[in-house]
């Protein structure tokens, strides 16, 4: 059965409107969520962006959260119901080789693409026409959004100059140092900064979709959602629940942490530098080069 069919003809489809209210109650503490304005009929259309080494479950959760909205009254055919049109966009259109050697072929280059209305910026090698794209198509998107390192990709295109971002842990420190003029924000699930937003690392982009599907179409549907998808994290309603990446790691002798992304390594076999007198360690050859070119940055607090 079609995906459209279950959902129209499924009790679960309905759910919201049956849910107890206290699920969809906000407590004191969550920020307040920024409405954005959905057509009254008509597609809303999402580009995820892709190109080589794409991680998977970056643009596959989004995907999942966005193809199963569902706005009963919103329309009398499903395509106004399920408002969502997806679509994957890259250089070419030729097949792409993705995280675990998954292959994606794109359905638009960046040249012949639909403009989109929600972009996902997956982590992912990118490259500058990816950026520029991003950055052009942006100016007519209700929402640009990255999910892990995809912050990078949309920090180079000067977007995100001014504003506060996060990505996944592991690259708080290589993505403050590498964009000053942007605040990175630790432990947060996502940052929402309006047209633009940023997820952390990797299931953190469920929760952002989940967020866009809120402001879209309220507390409801998104939940109802939620609850189609079988997803219990609330991390789409509390952007401060990775709190627990707030604190960096500290490094110790038992346990000792690769300096560039935190990453703890088995001192046996992981390549090490020596500076200031103290033997650090890396999770890779590329972490220990970009550890001796500047050890002092990296060492700063």
């Amino acid at each position: 059965m079609r995906r459209r069919d279950f959902l129209k003809t499924s009790a679960a489809a309905g759910v919201a409107a049956a849910l107890p209210g206290r699920l969809f109650a906000r407590p004191g503490t969550e920020a307040p969520v920024k409405p954005l304005k959905a057509p009254a009929t008509g597609p809303i259309p999402v580009a995820f962006v892709i190109t080589e080494g794409a991680v998977l479950i970056d643009f596959a959760g989004p995907w999942e959260v966005f193809q199963d909205v569902y706005v009963p009254s919103r329309g009398a055919s499903m395509d106004d119901q399920m408002p969502f049109q997806l679509y994957t966009v890259s250089e070419k259109t030729e097949p792409v080789k993705i995280s675990g050697g998954l292959k994606i072929v794109p359905d638009y280059a960046f040249a012949t693409a639909p403009a989109p209305k929600v972009i996902v910026i997956p982590a992912q090698s990118g490259g500058q026409a990816a950026v520029e794209w991003v950055r052009r198509s942006s100016g007519g998107a209700d929402v640009t959004m990255s999910v892990c390192t995809g912050a990078f990709l949309l920090a180079a295109t000067g977007l995100l100059n001014g504003k506060s971002a996060t990505t996944h842990h592991s690259a708080y420190k290589s993505f403050a140092m590498k964009y000053p003029d942007i605040v990175t924000k630790r432990g947060a699930r996502f940052v929402d900064e309006g047209n633009l937003a940023t997820a952390g690392g990797l299931t953190s982009g469920i929760d952002l979709a989940l967020h866009v599907v809120e402001r879209y179409f309220g507390r409801e549907v998104a939940t109802g959602t939620a609850y189609q998808l079988e997803y219990q994290g609330g991390g789409w309603r509390d952007p401060a629940s990775n709190a627990v990446y707030a604190k960096a790691m500290v490094s110790t002798d038992a346990h000792p942490l690769c300096p560039v992304c935190e990453m703890e390594v088995d001192k046996a076999s992981a390549p090490k530098s020596v500076y200031a007198g103290k033997t650090y360690y890396f999770c890779s050859d590329n972490h220990k080069a970009t550890f001796d070119a500047a050890p002092a940055k990296w060492l700063a607090p």
